[in-house]
């Protein structure tokens, strides 16, 4: 990880650890960055969730960024992944999102996108902050005509939901849904879209203020959307994250249907029509062990990366898989998007249940999804580094999955964020999985801590 970029960015709390200075020098080590190898005025776009400390953010950015000469185009709120879309289609050399996505209101985080859409190496993230910690001298800063220019975007959500509008054919008339908006970005999209092609929408906190982003509502707390569920009957319901770039889903029953068993849907659907390219879906180690058994029942490599929707994308352009995606509903539809997309997966599970004219739950026990406990383990980066070499632990992880066999797996891994280990068991008998990850739980705290 990197010393401002984690694994999605720079993110922290807003206006103390993320600062509006952070923020400024982000934009003019992006914009030079960026913008090096361009032979004409550099443009850059940027797009922001409804966090109170966005449009601070936003300002600091668009004064970094012309400072070295670069236009901006202000987008406004608007979805992660409109940034990564847009980007592209309006020529512009690079692309900026504000954006916390899941997290409470107080944190933000700025995101950055190549002229291609897609997010940026480590290499490059490593050469944007070392200009930043180490030679900010070296940042040319213009003056008089040469300082960039600011204009506002008046298109960018019409464009971004004509766009996920032309991924299905024929429309989703007939289909009432519940959505939660999270108070986020997809309030200024969700309703556009889904009116716009033909469903009956129930909507839910699409009333941001600035202060109840994600705030007990969104992908993050389902049991709002299933009361909206119920009380209008509705046939399927779906839930945002503040930033709309992931989607979880419940059936008419409200039942959860979580990332794994969505990439499970649209990889069945796909293949049936022999659309799947290579018969091949992608997810991370963390994916229910039920994903795996139903791509082996149904003829799909399934194949896994570590965790983290950057490489799950990773291995999806290097091999040019089409779906892929997390169990927390970041899922990416290579030939749409350059990113997850939330509303684009809500698009994509509504048009399967209207084509093939089943319900939702019918159409998701595709998959059986194996009882999952995960224990976390507080330890400090000395025990962590100790975790692969010490014999007692791994001794008892293997007595514990050898007694699994293939009716379960153990994943045990170190945080690559937090002072814990992650102990995560699956398999058919809750009883049995929960004994075992207390008990590695808890020697991994005796021998580590």
């Amino acid at each position: 990880m990197g010393r401002l970029f984690g694994t999605d960015g720079a993110r922290g709390v807003a206006n103390t650890e993320l600062t509006c200075e952070m923020a400024i020098n982000i934009g003019r080590a992006a914009a030079v960055v960026l913008t090096k190898h361009t032979n004409h005025k550099p443009k850059i776009v940027i797009g922001k969730d409804t966090r109170i400390s966005s449009d601070m953010l936003e300002s600091a950015l668009v004064a970094g960024i012309c400072s070295v000469g670069a236009d901006v185009e202000i987008l406004g709120v608007v979805p992660t992944p409109a940034v990564a879309f847009l980007v592209s289609k309006y020529n512009a050399d690079a692309g900026v999102m504000i954006s916390a996505s899941h997290n409470p209101v107080e944190y933000n985080g700025i995101k950055l996108f190549s002229s291609t859409g897609y997010k940026l190496s480590d290499d490059i993230e490593e050469e944007i902050e070392a200009l930043i910690l180490d030679t900010p001298e070296q940042i040319p800063l213009k003056s008089g005509t040469e300082i960039g220019c600011v204009k506002r975007s008046k298109t960018a959500v019409n464009d971004y939901v004509k766009h996920i509008m032309s991924s299905i054919d024929g429309n989703l008339e007939g289909i009432k849904v519940a959505i939660d908006c999270a108070n986020g970005s997809a309030s200024a999209t969700a309703e556009m879209l889904f009116k716009g092609l033909g469903a009956l929408p129930f909507i839910i906190n699409a009333e941001p203020d600035g202060t109840n982003i994600n705030d007990k509502c969104g992908s993050t707390h389902m049991e709002a959307i299933t009361e909206v569920m119920k009380k209008n009957k509705c046939q399927i319901g779906v839930s945002f994250d503040g930033d709309a770039d992931r989607c979880l889903a419940v059936d008419e029953n409200g039942n959860l249907i979580d990332g794994d068993k969505m990439i499970a849907i649209f990889a069945n659907h796909l293949k049936k029509q022999g659309k799947l390219r290579k018969d091949t879906a992608v997810v991370t180690v963390m994916s229910n062990l039920g994903f795996f058994h139903f791509a082996e029942k149904n003829g799909i490599n399934a194949i896994s990366t570590k965790v983290g929707d950057r490489y799950v994308l990773e291995e999806m352009i290097k091999n040019d898989y089409m779906i892929g995606g997390e169990q927390s509903g970041h899922i990416i539809f290579k030939d749409y998007a350059s990113t997850g997309d939330g509303q684009l997966s809500a698009v994509q599970l509504m048009s399967i249940m209207k084509s093939e004219g089943k319900k939702i739950s019918a159409i998701s026990d595709v998959m059986e999804r194996f009882p999952q406990v995960m224990v976390n383990v507080t330890i400090d980066n000395e025990g962590k580094q100790k975790l692969d070499s010490d014999e007692h632990v791994n001794a008892v992880i293997k007595e514990c999955s050898d007694s699994l066999c293939k009716d379960g797996r153990i994943l045990v891994r170190a945080s690559g964020t937090e002072p814990l280990i992650r102990v995560m068991v699956e398999g058919k008998d809750f009883e049995v999985i929960n004994r075992y990850a207390i008990k590695i739980g808890e020697v991994i705290k005796e021998r580590l801590a």
